[in-house]
């Protein structure tokens, strides 16, 4: 599972290195470390269907010369930056209907867990994204807003197995975000 998980973080790692960010490179993009703890800390949660599905995206995109962490930021200005999104959304793969609705069932249950570790542990939670898209602006993107972006970027294989996962994690009354920030930790 950890060869998995260090293969898909050096995926996006190589994608995220070529993202054209609106004011020049963003300082993100020279901190490999941080990068890598974060995208681990949210892998290590998946199930190993899950890993090698998200897997596959990534390296059919990048077969096809397509960036997924590209689409996944251009996805996010919806909320942050209306102008170039407008620009971009053309380009970007759609997601409507029966899709669109289900990605927002599953985000609320997502912003919940979220929201459930911010009352338990504030501090911690302090340092990360705000959690709402209500709090997006142009410098603050939100745990909701990134995830939306992230997920839809997900096959269609990928967001079924995704869809499951999460089913699976609330069955067994488990929290992701908690798991996540633990595996941060």
């Amino acid at each position: 599972m950890k060869e998995l998980v260090n293969a898909i973080v050096q995926l996006e790692w190589e994608a995220f290195d070529k993202v054209d960010n609106l004011g020049g490179r963003a300082g993100c993009q020279n901190d490999g470390e941080t990068f890598s703890i974060m995208r681990k800390s949210q892998y290590l949660t998946w199930n190993d269907e899950l890993l090698n599905s998200y897997y596959n995206d990534l390296l059919l995109a990048e077969q096809s010369g397509w960036n997924l962490i590209m689409e996944k930021y251009a996805r996010m200005m919806k909320s942050t930056n209306l102008e170039k999104y407008a620009m971009l959304e053309k380009d970007l793969p759609v997601i409507a209907g029966e899709r669109d609705m289900l990605q927002e069932e599953i985000i609320k249950f997502q912003v919940a867990w979220m929201e459930e570790f911010a009352e338990k542990y504030p501090k911690m939670a302090g340092n990360a994204r705000s959690i709402r898209t209500s709090e997006d602006n142009a410098f603050n993107t939100s745990y909701e807003t990134y995830l939306r972006g992230e997920m839809s970027t997900y096959s269609e294989n990928t967001f079924i197995l995704y869809c499951g996962f999460i089913t699976t994690l609330l069955k067994e009354s488990r929290n992701l975000a908690m798991e996540t920030m633990r595996n941060t930790a």
